[in-house]
């Protein structure tokens, strides 16, 4: 959506006066802070390995999910109307902090939001078509919005938006009539709209709390928030809205151990089959997160790349740096070649669009997992990183198969894998004819390959061993 257009929306809209001036550019990329001071750090287990295990074997298969960030600062994708007629750059969706906006004056955005385009079935289509096997959305960001209708909360989209309907349930009904698994993010130790809410000073001398409208840290409480808005949502989410497969928390904050581990025994006591990541805190959780990143040798623990798809978690006024569809795969086999998942963001408009940028990438992951999934889906980390690309594998009662992604296609028809010497049954291009193969040197070298690549972005070689 055009600029003017969106101003012409901010009529008789509260205005700001004396932020920064506004700007369309996308903002320079912030180091990440998760908010979770033991981030780095191995897991600790509540349960038996065993029942882990079992709770995270069709996360484990899945590999690859969608991210859905989408709320009141998608309004005017991260923007916000300012006293001189223009839009004042919000940053990012944590707008309401960078801009110090009251909270008096931020919910007002609530009565504007009317995302009438919203269709939760195309939604899950679009996922669909990308190969994505599950989807997350933010039930609650760091503004304390609820996309759902809250009882612990009226500062939520049902009760004080035009628009009157629940995101949530539509969302987690969708994805049961289309196949997909459903889970729901909640900002855990950021909430801007509730008084007991504090964070520790960041590197940047800066805190990640409400403390324009609430300035005295010492004053806040984390327990009473924790008693009064998170157990009972969460709970709602549990009860209200049939399975929830995995509750993705973010920026733990201050919540101490104590309370991480009655956060983990409610869930499931509701939901016994209820996967929650790592940033419940404290070290407690399924699986890991890496955000933005993906790590050199992957981790011992089971693991998952959140990632934006551009440069912006929420939707934001300007950003069409999108990743071409070749880094998208590349990265999804990298990580699964490492034993993780992508979880990959999109950034709905306020009008409850996927942006078509975002669409038309997402359909052409899609169309390579059509003809390679079988690389992908219920893979586990290959057993080398060659650098020509990357290995997964399968382990059966067969024998083993490894999938030989190859970025690099060589020029001579022959393709080097080290440190295999023997125990090869077959070798193959996926959808495509045979290929010979010898041991040399200490290597396996694979010959006959055609002059070109199958695939611009990745072609696969299937290897059979015993």
């Amino acid at each position: 959506m055009r600029s003017s257009v969106l101003l012409g929306l901010c009529l008789s809209f509260p205005v700001l006066a004396g932020a920064q001036t506004a700007g369309h550019a996308p903002a320079a990329a912030a180091p990440i802070d998760p908010g979770d001071a033991s981030a780095g750090q191995a897991l600790l287990r509540l349960d038996p390995p065993a029942q882990v295990a079992q709770r995270l074997a069709w996360w484990s298969d899945a590999r690859f999910g969608m991210f859905i960030h989408w709320g009141l600062y998608s309004q005017w994708g991260c923007h916000y109307p300012g006293a001189d007629g223009q839009l004042l750059n919000g940053k990012t969706e944590h707008m309401m902090r960078h801009l110090r906006l009251p909270l008096a004056l931020y919910s007002t955005i609530a009565g504007v939001f009317n995302p009438v385009k919203f269709d939760a079935d195309e939604w899950v289509r679009t996922a669909k078509a990308a190969g994505m096997k599950y989807i997350i959305i933010t039930a609650k960001h760091h503004d304390g919005f609820a996309l759902w209708d809250s009882a612990a909360s009226g500062y939520n989209i049902v009760q004080r938006t035009p628009w009157k309907r629940d995101a949530i349930r539509e969302l987690a009904e969708a994805c049961r009539r289309g196949g997909l698994r459903f889970g729901v993010y909640y900002s855990l130790g950021r909430d801007w709209e509730d008084p007991d809410v504090p964070t520790s000073a960041k590197a940047d001398g800066n805190r990640r709390s409400n403390d324009w409208d609430w300035p005295d840290e010492t004053k806040k409480d984390f327990a009473k928030y924790f008693e009064r808005k998170v157990k009972p949502q969460v709970r709602e989410l549990l009860t209200q809205y049939g399975p929830i497969d995995l509750m993705w928390f973010d920026t733990p904050e201050q919540i101490k151990p104590a309370q991480s581990i009655e956060l983990m025994k409610l869930i499931h006591g509701l939901q016994p089959a209820c996967i929650v990541n790592q940033r419940v805190g404290n070290r407690y959780g399924d699986y890991r997160v890496a955000e933005q990143e993906i790590p050199a040798g992957g981790w011992t623990d089971a693991w998952e790349t959140c990632m934006t798809l551009n440069r912006h978690w929420g939707y934001y006024l300007g950003d069409e740096d999108f990743k071409p569809a070749t880094t998208v795969v590349r990265s999804l086999i990298d990580i699964a070649s490492k034993g993780g998942n992508f979880l990959l963001n999109v950034g709905p408009t306020g009008g409850g669009v996927i942006p078509p940028a975002s669409v038309d990438r997402l359909r052409d992951t899609g169309a390579w997992l059509a003809r390679n999934g079988e690389a992908i889906y219920g893979t586990t980390a290959g057993p080398i990183r060659p650098p020509w690309g990357r290995v997964t594998q399968k382990r059966g009662p067969d024998g083993v198969t490894l999938y030989l992604h190859v970025f690099d296609w060589p020029a001579d028809g022959r393709l080097v894998l080290p440190g295999l010497t023997g125990g090869i049954v077959s070798a193959a291009i996926l959808g495509g004819g045979p290929l010979t193969f010898a041991t040399e040197a200490g290597e396996t070298v694979f010959a006959s390959l055609p002059a070109t690549a199958p695939d611009p972005i990745s072609s696969t070689i299937v290897v059979r061993l015993r």
